[in-house]
């Protein structure tokens, strides 16, 4: 009860730590040279690693050298782990040297090189961008499309590029989401609609909005004009509840629907314990009542919660982010993005934009066939989960 407690105690004052406090930092490391117990040690070093999350070159906090040395004698692989993380975080060159190898090395866990990348990319390190190529055709394929998003890379757009065709499904998604995040990325995506190396189709309502924010008309020439919904939602509201209506609805498969909603809902919303974190929880809403699907849908933004407003923040390195805030402290800001969660240290931020418009697009619907909206409402409003086509 006692480690339990001093645990709550420790991963409490990290999450709010700052760089000027070092002293706490010191702290850390002078109660865990006195610590034997290895789930205890793990326990500290996760509430260390979660306090600095998104942060990089922290000042190496007294005596770390020494405790690195000790932990990672115990053998005990979580807190050697947990040790090399934080060493990189320290700005320790020879952890980042080891992360590269462990990355490198096909015969390491997946796990193990998944959590390598993870904290070089962290720290942005120079080597990885040439790296990233290589593990394109291995389990951490989406992985590593999402990591270029992270680094000014000029070879970027052209290797993933290069590559879509041969993409699954996740991948492609993970590819144009990618190419969206920083301008001149985009305009390599652009260029290869414009050249018909993928389609219309192949970019998601949500990325459309955000790519007619980072090129203007200059995407639209390209794409076609980003719809919106009529200004009069209630006749808009009106024309699919008649839809709704139609002696087509009693034919609506939900496990087509399934399918639809996969393609287009399941990116930001949970239903049924599976799909993305963005927007609410669907499996607990009102989906039997029409009208509360079709406000919602159709005009997303009519009441926003604060907590599901577009974010849009632009880092000094020229990358933008959009999404919604899921932490945030006096060093970082945690975005729940599309895909994947995105930590930003403050000091990384240019501007930063609220916007009252919800973050799910108001056109989704208008991409969808009769047919296929009738599945998607049939899904929706069901109970339980059911299968896919066979």
């Amino acid at each position: 009860m006692k480690s339990a407690l001093v645990v709550l105690l420790i991963i409490t004052s990290l999450t709010t730590y700052v760089r000027p406090q070092e002293s706490a930092l010191d702290g850390m490391v002078g109660l865990l040279r006195g610590i034997e117990d290895s789930q205890v040690q793990a326990s500290l070093l996760k509430g260390m690693l979660s306090g600095l999350s998104g942060q990089r070159e922290v000042p190496m906090p007294k005596g770390w050298a020494e405790l690195k040395l000790k932990l990672e004698e115990t053998g005990d692989m979580e807190v050697v782990n947990l040790v090399s993380q934080l060493s990189q975080i320290f700005g320790d060159a020879s952890a980042s040297k080891e992360a590269l190898a462990l990355l490198r090395d096909i015969n390491a866990t997946t796990k193990a090189r998944r959590v390598a990348l993870k904290s070089l990319l962290t720290q942005r390190h120079p080597e990885v961008p040439s790296m990233l190529e290589s593990l394109l055709d291995g389990p951490l394929q989406l992985e590593a499309i999402r990591a270029y998003a992270t680094f000014d890379f000029k070879e970027a757009p052209i290797i993933l590029l290069k590559r879509y065709a041969e993409f699954g499904a996740n991948a492609r998604r993970a590819t144009v989401e990618t190419l969206a995040a920083r301008k001149a990325y985009a305009r390599k995506l652009l260029n290869a609609l414009n050249r018909g190396s993928l389609s219309k189709s192949d970019i998601p309502a949500y990325v459309a909005r955000g790519l007619k924010m980072l090129l203007g008309t200059e995407f639209e020439k390209v794409y076609g004009e980003v719809r919106k919904v009529s200004a009069d939602k209630s006749e808009l509201i009106s024309q699919y509840k008649k839809k709704l209506m139609s002696p087509e609805m009693a034919m609506a498969d939900p496990s087509k629907g399934r399918v639809v909603y996969n393609q287009v809902c399941a990116a930001c919303h949970v239903m049924y314990g599976e799909g993305g974190k963005i927007g609410p929880e669907l499996t607990g809403s009102n989906r039997a009542d029409p009208d509360y699907i079709l406000l919602n849908m159709l005009d997303p933004s009519y009441d926003v919660p604060e907590g599901y407003r577009l974010v849009t923040v632009t880092a000094k390195d020229g990358r933008v982010y959009a999404g919604n805030v899921k932490e945030e402290d006096g060093t970082r800001l945690v975005l729940n993005m599309v895909g994947q969660t995105s930590v930003i240290a403050k000091s990384d931020i240019l501007s930063r934009t609220v916007s009252d418009i919800s973050l799910m697009p108001e056109g989704l619907l208008l991409t969808l066939s009769d047919s296929q909206f009738l599945d998607l409402i049939q899904y929706l409003r069901t109970e339980q989960q059911v299968e896919l086509p066979k």
